[in-house]
């Protein structure tokens, strides 16, 4: 009977070990911060799941590994955990695809172990210009003015940069062979996106590189945006018809002589509101940049 009792209780205390441990693991994967998603055999891109960070692309191979961007600091354990699930490889390179910290957080993780950094030259500028110190390794030490092209992993990868759009030193980077186009954050799929004036933004800009990466999408083209799901060519169209409308709506009540309180109290973009508004960039947060940017 006593031997019986103890086989009874070691079989209870293992059913809530393992319990608790299939609960640990769910919620583990719960937490996670990316989705990994092959887009051929070579190519994957980590979807960010929520849209507070930005998406990232990596390409593999016996050259070495490309990543595109590398999100934000609080984010750097789950990063890593998607990158095995891609490749047991270490990061050769990163690219920047402009300044802010949800693109460009990690450098400093990993150019310490070695990964070698570029961006524009605009970024490397605007780090060393904060009025806080920069540390070194957070510096792209590669730097292009115009565009660069990677030759690895039986892949054609041109970094693309677009005159003052969302910052002015942003960058998108078309693999032409596999037909797909990483945006940054010259693309938030179905969320209003954030055009950075004060880091050199423009709206007419933003849109011209929109219709720029549109000329190289055709309907199978696969488009990762900066923010938001997996997008198309259709997706792309889209965005350039809402920054089209907004900015025909906007213009219009400025030359009514409006000012922005009295624009933003009309609540112009309204019908834009279920489709794009989200945390970041609200309708109204929308509306005021648009006025900025047009006045």
């Amino acid at each position: 009977m006593y031997n019986l009792k103890i086989l009874l209780s070691l079989i209870l205390l293992s059913s809530v070990s393992l319990m608790a441990h299939s609960s640990s693991e769910t919620d583990s994967k719960q937490k996670m911060a990316f989705t990994v998603t092959q887009l051929t055999d070579n190519i994957s891109v980590l979807i960010v799941n929520s849209s507070g960070a930005g998406n990232i692309a990596i390409l593999t191979g016996e050259d070495g590994v490309i990543m595109i961007d590398d999100t934000l600091p609080p984010l750097a354990d789950d990063l890593k955990a998607a990158i095995k699930q891609v490749t047991d490889k270490p990061v050769d390179f990163i690219i920047n695809t402009h300044v802010h910290g949800d693109h460009l957080g990690n450098n400093e993780l990993f150019a310490k172990d070695g990964t070698w950094v570029i961006g524009h030259e605009k970024i490397r500028t605007r780090l060393l210009n904060k009025e806080e110190e920069v540390s070194e390794h957070m510096l792209p030490v590669i730097t292009f003015s115009d565009q660069m092209t990677f030759h690895l992993n039986n892949h054609t990868a041109k970094v693309i940069h677009t005159p003052a759009s969302h910052t002015d030193g942003d960058a998108f980077i078309h693999y032409e062979e596999a037909n797909i186009i990483h945006t940054g954050d010259l693309m938030f799929n179905y969320l209003f996106p954030f055009i950075d004036i004060a880091s050199g933004g423009n709206i007419d800009n933003y849109i011209a590189a929109q219709k720029q990466m549109l000329s190289l999408s055709d309907d199978k083209t696969q488009i990762i945006p900066g923010h938001g799901p997996m997008a198309t060519k259709a997706d792309l169209q889209a965005s350039i018809a809402l920054l089209e409308g907004s900015k025909a709506i906007i213009n219009a009540l400025i030359k009514q002589g409006l000012t922005e309180d009295e624009i933003v109290k009309k609540n112009p973009l309204q019908k834009y509101h279920d489709a794009w508004n989200w945390r970041f960039i609200t309708t109204e947060r929308m509306t005021r940049q648009m006025v900025k940017g047009l006045l």
